[in-house]
């Protein structure tokens, strides 16, 4: 049926919120815009003069749409070049939704998006209709086609899971960027000490170079083996800016709500450098480098001015 200019209205006034919640589910932001893509085409298709509810309805067919890509993606990333990381959203993008709580914004943190690959489809999408867009149990329900006392089950269920994964408690902003500022300088002193000394006993690193850029496919483990390897990640070489097509700079930013270091090149990000700061120490970094994860953070970099880099490599 085609859609009068009513039906796309009501459709583009839900799909910030649409693609928020996608992106929570999939943890890509490429994927989410497929999946509200596929949803707009099922509204299209859809008799709206018989949607009493079009926000529900529309809900209901994102997050159906996103569990069945969920199954799918658990057996792509079987087969997956080495680890696999979300797509990081840089500070400003709309995808990352409501950040009026602590909750909301926890939601969409890159460490809690990671914990949420632990958990099943099911799991995951009561976890962020709840946590993340406060849904009520009576509606996840009814999205889900689950009774509410299952709904209020898989939550506790799903945030207990979560929350046994962060053990520690993140430090302020200010606080987050000295740490930042110290690792830098330590990171470019070519000396593994004073790296040592920013990070926590058990901390890790983790690349995501989806088989297209070099990253190993074991997470580094210990403070003494990340310091190795962030002492010869920031040691600049011919190799590495042959790799590249240039020499990175390096900035300061925000990712997923969380302290990041972006590199970029001539205007492209290469690599966003998610990192956990706990006030214990540096806990962990996770890397993104596929340049597939990384285009909607050069569209979204290029639309913004970041001052002077930090350093360059």
């Amino acid at each position: 049926m085609a859609l009068t200019m009513n039906d796309v209205d009501r459709f583009e006034a839900s799909r910030p919120r649409l693609e928020a919640i996608a992106y929570r589910l999939l943890g890509s932001a490429s994927e989410a815009e497929d999946a509200v893509q596929e949803t707009y085409l099922r509204w299209q298709a859809a008799d709206t003069g018989r949607i009493e509810v079009p926000e529900a309805w529309l809900t209901k067919v994102l997050t159906n749409l996103c569990l069945n890509q969920l199954t799918s993606a658990r057996a792509r990333r079987e087969t997956y070049v080495g680890q696999w990381l979300p797509e990081p959203l840089l500070a400003g993008d709309p995808m990352l939704g409501p950040a009026d709580t602590a909750e909301q914004r926890e939601s969409v943190s890159y460490a809690v998006l990671v914990l949420l690959e632990r958990l099943s489809p099911g799991e995951r999408a009561v976890y962020v209709l709840r946590e993340a867009f406060e849904y009520p149990h009576r509606e996840i329900a009814e999205i889900l086609d689950i009774s509410e006392a299952a709904s209020q089950q898989i939550f506790h269920r799903a945030r207990k899971h979560v929350a046994e994964g962060k053990v520690r408690t993140e430090i302020d902003e200010a606080a987050a960027r000295r740490v930042i500022d110290e690792f830098l300088a330590a990171a470019t002193s070519g000396r593994t000490e004073p790296l040592v000394r920013l990070l926590t006993e058990d901390a890790v690193s983790i690349g995501d170079g989806g088989g297209k850029v070099p990253a190993r496919a074991k997470a580094f483990e210990g403070a003494a083996a990340v310091a190795r390897f962030m002492r010869g990640l920031f040691k600049p070489s011919k190799a590495k800016r042959a790799l590249v097509g240039g020499s990175p700079e390096v900035f300061a930013a925000t990712a997923n709500g969380g302290p990041a270091l972006v590199a970029v090149v001539d205007g492209r990000v290469i690599g966003v450098m998610c990192l956990e700061i706990t006030a214990e120490g540096i806990a962990a970094f996770r890397n993104q480098v596929n340049p597939d994860k990384l285009e909607r953070a050069t569209r979204r970099w290029a639309a913004g001015d970041h001052g002077e880099p930090l350093t360059s490599m």
